[in-house]
């Protein structure tokens, strides 16, 4: 049986490429060799597509884009291409593609533009597709899709940068409806970038500074007093693992980017230090979360378990894969390893394609 062809993406025009490069490195050293041929499409923080023929050990670094064997690389949109476009210095040709994986945190990769791009393309893709995408990358209309299906979120506020110019009248509303302290969150911005948490009016101001620096739109949502528990989900329809729940002991104030990222002290317990009762509730109520936003594939689902409640924090779609990553620590612990849920997530993109 011939080796399928996956395309993997990493890089990116993110504040989280660096990340990406990370987790397309670890990606791409786990695959299983007997079964895929890998092409390795490289985009620079200035939205360069790149073929990269290079060793992986210069991905992780960021060295890869320096690499003189590069070239041009485009995506066709045209579904009877089905592959890359790869433009050297004399000649034009296509690669075939069976399958893309977009190792793509954040904007401009987890938020449905690469996955439209993708469906565009007839081919099929790793993780969830294009609306999934937008509507989990967006936390205003996470927040708006989870309240209708009946999934407890924090109590939040959306607030557009049009609105910056009666500062006094945003702080009013945020101390009047949520009280202090919140968080204040670009609303598609992930990993925890641009967040802040105040506990004042100065503060608050200076939050929404930072956020609105990653977008036009900001969520701020009251605090919750919780253990802060993820839950890993994988598969297509109904046929969904939802993984024994982890907890993050943060070594920050919170878990931010340097605590996930940089720092690498927060504490992770698997399984969580929660009930048995709360741990089934909370891995069912991952599953109707990952339903309702529609989602596929795979996803990490973020809560806060209270002493009263489990309150939903965010929908990742495309977690991050780095070593010290939850989401393929959480499918080890459920008899899955790095190599076979790689397999596993490229086997869900094939089947969800009518391919598989």
């Amino acid at each position: 049986m011939a080796k399928k062809k996956v395309a993997v993406l990493f890089g990116g025009v993110s504040s989280e490429h660096e990340i990406s490069l990370i987790s397309a490195y670890s990606v791409l050293t786990n695959i299983p060799a007997e079964k895929y041929d890998v092409i390795c499409i490289g985009i620079t923080k200035k939205g360069h597509w790149m073929y990269y023929p290079g060793e992986y050990e210069y991905i992780k670094t960021g060295e890869w884009e320096n690499d003189p064997d590069c070239s041009t690389a485009i995506l066709s949109p045209d579904s009877v291409h089905k592959g890359i476009i790869i433009i050297g210095e004399n000649d034009v040709f296509l690669r075939k593609v069976d399958v893309v994986f977009p190792v793509l945190h954040g904007a401009n990769g987890e938020d449905g533009t690469v996955q439209g791009l993708c469906q565009l393309s007839g081919l099929p893709f790793v993780g969830c597709d294009m609306t999934g995408s937008a509507v989990c990358m967006d936390k205003s209309l996470t927040h708006t899709v989870l309240d209708s299906a009946g999934i407890k979120t924090a109590k939040y506020l959306t607030i557009r940068h049009e609105s910056l110019s009666d500062i006094e009248k945003i702080c009013e509303d945020v101390e009047s409806k949520l009280g202090y302290p919140v968080y204040v969150k670009p609303a598609c911005a992930g990993s925890s970038v641009g967040v802040s948490r105040a506990a004042s009016r100065e503060a608050l101001k200076n939050g929404l500074k930072v956020a609105f620096a990653h977008g036009n739109k900001v969520v701020v949502e009251c605090e919750v007093i919780g253990k802060e528990v993820e839950c890993a989900v994988l598969g297509n329809g109904d046929n969904l693992i939802a993984s024994v729940p982890g907890q993050i002991t943060p070594a920050e104030e919170f878990y931010d980017y340097d605590a996930k990222y940089k720092l690498g002290t927060s504490v992770l317990d698997i399984p969580a230090k929660i009930s048995e009762d709360e741990m089934n509730r909370l891995r069912e109520i991952a599953k109707k979360a990952y339903t309702a936003c529609g989602c596929g594939g795979f996803s990490r689902v973020d809560f806060f378990v209270t002493e009263n409640d489990i309150v939903l924090n965010e929908i990742n779609t495309i977690p991050g894969f780095t070593p010290i990553s939850m989401y393929p620590k959480l499918m080890e612990n459920m008899g899955i390893p790095y190599p076979a849920l790689l397999d596993r997530l490229i086997q869900l993109a094939l089947e969800r394609s009518g391919e598989g």
